[in-house]
């Protein structure tokens, strides 16, 4: 893992956490991640605990990633998160399979003895190359093509590939890693909320610093006095933290930015609706699954809702006019926005209850049939 798993935060580690404890129901698990500092811990974030062993990321410096990535004819992000003590802690892992948490992950076990001798699994999260070429300027486009061919090489050495989205996987299978799969995990049911109760108020989740998140944030500021006119105490309300050194944009009426929240299930639970407005897609829509979990009604576009339109059956806002109208719609008809939160909590719910979940990380750990390459 990229990520400190019991430490940190967001949506990647949170669905890899919910992994590891699916996995650890038929397996021997252990976490090898990176992490401020080196050492091993038992985490609680499975029943009767897992081992973690922390490598420390090695710090960023600019000048020294450029030379490796020319040297190595790899992308930044791939030499980034590629360090000899990662390789040395793989090394010294006694598993049979190990599963790289996003795709530049898996460099470090390339560069390991075990290639050829251990099974590697790959789940892919997000494409990096769509996030750079979306929203990083000049270096993101130049970037994005390096991460294509990075991802595709790592995806051909891989024994299994498991990705959240069907067009990705489509996508890896047409370039001729045919294990790819698309990989439909979602999260667990949770206590179900009342929307029937609840004021006018559209919720907006994501933390800023992902891009992607930042460009929806600004697209629903934009939008707002259109879903709002007319709508007497609707509210907008933002949570997650600010994208650093972002300009402060102008905040129309009844829009709150309200950062982190201390209890967040019982925040939502006075939420209409949560909304997605989302231009740059790709990967697994953790926000989404989050409202799913407790049947909070989502307008989303097409690029947030991805292939768990087919899962929940959601539909999609094509464009700005149809964004706004299904916001509003959300808060104006209480009895539309009930009929949606049951409908996308009882999906989940029936997701969860034919052990679609646990069957796909069985089958992306050992090697099963994939019986997802033929959905929609």
């Amino acid at each position: 893992m990229s990520k400190d798993p019991v430490v940190e935060h967001g949506g990647d580690v949170a669905l890899s956490r919910l992994f590891v404890e699916l996995a650890a129901e038929s397996h021997d698990v252990s976490v090898i991640c990176l992490a401020a500092e080196s050492g091993s811990v038992t985490a609680d974030f499975v029943p009767g605990g897992v081992e973690v062993t922390r490598v420390r990321k090695p710090a960023v410096r600019p000048l020294g990633l450029l030379a490796a990535a020319a040297r190595s004819r790899r992308s930044l992000v791939h030499v980034r998160f590629d360090g000899d003590e990662l390789v040395a802690a793989i090394e010294r892992a006694d598993a049979d399979v190990f599963v790289a948490e996003h795709s530049y992950m898996a460099e470090s076990f390339l560069r390991s003895s075990l290639v050829g001798k251990r099974r590697l699994v790959v789940n892919t999260h997000v494409s990096e190359a769509l996030v750079w070429g979306a929203s990083r300027g000049l270096l993101g486009r130049v970037e994005s093509k390096r991460l294509v061919r990075d991802e595709l090489r790592v995806a051909m050495a891989a024994d299994a590939v498991g990705t959240f989205d069907a067009d990705e996987a489509e996508q890896y299978r047409r370039n001729g890693v045919r294990g790819a799969r698309r990989f439909e995990l979602t999260l667990p049911p949770a206590d179900q909320v009342d929307v029937s109760t609840t004021p006018a108020r559209l919720v907006l989740m994501g933390t800023r610093d992902w891009p992607p998140n930042q460009e929806a944030f600004l697209r629903a500021l934009a939008l707002w006095p259109r879903i709002s006119a007319g709508v007497p105490d609707a509210e907008l309300c933002v949570i997650g933290a600010k994208k650093p050194n972002a300009p402060e944009p102008a905040y129309p009426a009844g829009v709150r930015d309200l950062g982190f929240v201390d209890d967040l299930h019982a925040f939502l639970g006075t939420c209409r609706a949560m909304v997605a407005p989302i231009t740059t897609g790709g990967g697994v829509r953790v926000k989404i699954l989050d409202a799913a979990r407790i049947g909070l009604p989502v307008v989303g576009t097409e690029a947030a809702v991805g292939s768990l339109g087919s899962i929940f059956a959601l539909d999609v806002a094509g464009d700005d006019d149809a964004f706004v109208q299904a916001c509003r719609r959300m808060l104006t008809d209480r009895a539309a926005a009930v009929s949606a939160g049951q409908a996308i909590y009882q999906a989940n719910e029936r997701h969860w209850r034919d052990g679609t979940v646990r069957a796909a990380v069985n089958a992306l750990i050992k090697g099963g049939p994939d019986d997802t390459a033929t959905r929609p």
